[in-house]
């Protein structure tokens, strides 16, 4: 039988589970959430002005954000490419490019290998603002992780990857 890695200890006490009802353990694993969701619901306004102003004008997302992300190494990424990392589908992810397209944000231009494959890079005018943006969202994650032994930033990246496996479809 497999450890719940959520008990307190093997007692029964504090992690013992009722069903329907969160554990003492989970649920002090829960109060960080909403946490969380503060700190993500005012990306916007930490956006350079640059790129908040065409978020603004265009209607564009924290999911179009997602996509510019994905575009920092560089390299251009395909559309199949881009649904894969980001976990949706690849008519969703077409319609993200087209609006960041739309928005003169990204280019789009057919892979000369394989005249199917459309493939996506960022526009080298928008790269800076794109890149302080993350750096500046991205600093309070990685100070944290650096704080933790090597250990526990496997254990957390792990822990992440999980809970995203959970939520996206």
């Amino acid at each position: 039988m497999q450890r719940d890695p959520m008990a307190d200890d093997d007692s029964g006490s504090p992690g013992t589970s009722v069903p329907g009802r969160p554990t003492a353990q989970e649920l002090d694993v829960l109060k960080h959430v909403p946490l969380l969701a503060a700190y993500f619901q005012r990306a916007r306004t930490e956006m350079p002005p640059e790129l908040r102003g065409i978020f603004d004008a265009h209607g564009l997302t924290a999911r179009h954000g997602a996509v510019l992300t994905q575009l920092l190494t560089g390299k251009p990424a395909s559309v199949t490419e881009l649904a894969a990392r980001l976990g949706v589908s690849l008519s969703t992810a077409s319609q993200l490019v087209g609006n960041l397209s739309d928005a003169g944000v990204v280019e789009r231009r057919e892979d000369p290998s394989n005249r199917r494959r459309t493939l996506v890079s960022l526009r080298e005018q928008h790269r800076p603002a794109v890149e302080s943006f993350v750096a500046t969202r991205s600093a309070p994650l990685l100070r944290a992780m650096a704080g933790l032994s090597a250990r526990d930033r496997a254990g957390f990246v792990a822990g992440l990857a999980a809970w995203i496996g959970e939520v996206q479809p």
